[in-house]
C-alpha cells in the first residue's frame, strides 16, 4: 500500500489487514489509481506467498469489490467500522491492540513510510486543524465502541452508501450496469445501491460526493 501511494498517488484514508482479507478506505480521484493499486497489491501479495510456499495457482478467491461512500456522517461510520473489525471478531478489545491498521497512523503521526494521508482524512471528515485530528478521531472510535454495533452489510454488499441524491447519482453513472441494482433506504440510516445477489470481498472504497 505504501508503494501504491508512492507510485500511483493512491490516497489512503484508513485500512486494516487481517489474516485473510484487507479493508481499504481510499479517496477516489478518478485517475485510475485504485485499479492500478489493487493490481499491484494483489499481485505482490500473491507472488510473495506463492514463492514462500513454493506453490502455483491463484491466491485470491475473487476480485476486490468497491463501495462508494459519501463524505460526512456516512464516511465517519465507514472509517470507524473498519477500525472495529477485529473488535467485532473478538480478537482485540480496542483497535489500538491490532497492529496492522491505519488507526495507528491517524491517531499517532508517523514520520516515515506513512500509508494514511492525514491531511486528506481531515479534509473529507471536515476536521479543522490537523493538530485536532488525533483527539477528535479517538473520541469517534470510543463512541463507536460504546455503541457495540455488529456487522453492517452496508459496507460489504453495497455499490454506494450515502444520501438519496448521492446513491442515485452513482446509480446513474453506472448506466446499463445498474439495471439490476435498486436504491433502498437503509435501517441504519441513509440509502444504499445494492445488487439483488452478488458475492463481495470485504474491501471498501471511499468517494467524495459531487
Amino acid at each position: 500500500m505504501f508503494e501504491a501511494s508512492r507510485r500511483f498517488g493512491l490516497c489512503v484514508l484508513n485500512y486494516q489487514v487481517t489474516s485473510n482479507h484487507v479493508h481499504l478506505v481510499v479517496r477516489d480521484r478518478d485517475r485510475g489509481e485504485i485499479a492500478d493499486s489493487m493490481q499491484l497489491l494483489e499481485g505482490s501479495v500473491a507472488g510473495a506467498y506463492n514463492r514462500r510456499k513454493q506453490r502455483l495457482g491463484s491466491y485470491w478467491q475473487d476480485r476486490y469489490s468497491a463501495t462508494a461512500v459519501e463524505t460526512g456522517e456516512h464516511l465517519w461510520r465507514c472509517m470507524t467500522y473498519v477500525d472495529l473489525n477485529m473488535v467485532r471478531a473478538g480478537v482485540v478489545a480496542h483497535p489500538r491492540d491490532w497492529p496492522r491498521a491505519g488507526y495507528h497512523e491517524i491517531v499517532r503521526p508517523m514520520q516515515r513510510h506513512r500509508i494514511v494521508n492525514r491531511d486528506a482524512v481531515c479534509e473529507v471528515l471536515e476536521i479543522g486543524p490537523i493538530a485536532d485530528l488525533s483527539v477528535i478521531y479517538e473520541a469517534a472510535v470510543l463512541e463507536a465502541l460504546a455503541r457495540a454495533e455488529g456487522r453492517d452489510e452496508r459496507w460489504r454488499k453495497s455499490v454506494a452508501v450515502g444520501s438519496s441524491g448521492f446513491v442515485r447519482s452513482v446509480a446513474n453513472q453506472l448506466g446499463t450496469r445498474a439495471l439490476r441494482r435498486r436504491v433502498r433506504r437503509c435501517n441504519a440510516g441513509g440509502f444504499v445501491v445494492r445488487e439483488h445477489s452478488a458475492s463481495y470481498d470485504p474491501f471498501s472504497g471511499a468517494q467524495n460526493a459531487t
